[in-house]
């Protein structure tokens, strides 16, 4: 009796690996890591907010540098509002300094930069590198004789008006320079955007019979919003920081914010709880205006980046 063999199915073929799976897993794990970059890169950013915030809550008692990663024991307001009654003022001069001065700075950049993109004239180019020169001279190179043109210009105004202290030692004296050292970086960030407006509109406008204001006004203005965005995030944010203008400048009465955030300090003790609050206080309005008009910020700002 012979017994039957049975025979071994045939192997299958050999399933290749997926290479889409593959490339899947080495996205992930891609995403994965710069995911984790960008966390401890955040941790490592939002550590000084934590002991900033958690400083500004705690007692004289407990504010002291042994102690800053701890939370406050007992929590409280107090140095909150010590710090807005000696901020309150500098604060207030800060606003009648940065509002305006980022204004007209984003107005007169505004026409210099169309002016120079669209309305070419013999030394235009030659102007144009003019304007950039002033970003490159320091603060320091033109802090005496910008003090003597305001001292100059005080003796001017009591003359003609019988006000003094008008310009040096005063709020309009400090706007002046930031908005004369603003006009260049101001003017660049135009010219660049305005470049990459289509030359067709310009030249259409000029066929309907509309000037240079005309065609401003009608055709150029209306899509500068993002350009406008740059630059007054840009200048509010130079003239809310500035602390060495403002130190030459002005006089206590016109200190603005940064001044007086430094000058809160105490005689014996450091007051950190209250300087931290200051702190905070103080950056406030900076953190509103790239909230209100961070969106346009990175769109105006590389506008004309591969043209002009």
């Amino acid at each position: 009796m012979t017994t039957a063999t049975k025979t071994p199915p045939a192997p299958g073929p050999v399933r290749a690996a997926d290479p889409g799976a593959r490339a899947r897993r080495r996205a992930r794990l891609s995403r994965g890591l710069r995911l984790t970059v960008l966390l401890v890169f955040l941790v490592v950013f939002l550590i000084p907010i934590y002991v900033l915030l958690v400083t500004s809550f705690k007692p004289l008692t407990e504010a002291d540098p042994s102690r800053a990663w701890a939370l406050p024991e007992v929590w409280t307001f107090e140095p909150w509002r010590v710090a807005w009654e000696k901020l309150a003022p500098g604060i207030w001069n800060s606003v009648l300094l940065a509002v305006p001065g980022s204004l007209i700075s984003a107005a007169l950049g505004s026409m210099n930069g169309y002016v120079l993109s669209k309305w070419r004239f013999p030394g235009a180019d030659v102007l144009f590198t003019l304007f950039l020169f002033g970003m490159f001279i320091p603060y320091q190179g033109v802090m005496i004789p910008l003090v003597q043109l305001l001292v100059e210009l005080n003796e001017i105004t009591r003359d003609l008006t019988g006000a003094s202290g008008v310009f040096y030692g005063a709020i309009p004296g400090l706007l002046l320079a930031h908005v004369v050292y603003g006009i260049p970086i101001c003017t660049l960030i135009f010219r660049n955007y305005y470049v990459t407006i289509p030359d067709e509109l310009i030249e259409a406008a000029r066929v309907d019979g509309a000037g240079m204001l005309r065609t401003y006004r009608s055709v150029v203005l209306p899509v500068s919003g993002p350009a406008f965005a740059v630059v007054v995030i840009w200048q509010f944010t130079s003239l809310w920081n500035d602390f060495l203008f403002a130190v030459f400048l002005t006089g206590p009465q016109s200190w603005p914010t940064t001044v007086m955030l430094n000058n809160i300090a105490g005689a014996q003790t450091v007051p950190y709880s209250q300087q931290m609050a200051a702190a905070l206080l103080a950056s406030i309005p900076t953190m509103i205006i790239y909230v209100l008009l961070g969106r346009f910020f990175m769109r105006g700002l590389m506008a004309g980046a591969l043209k002009g």
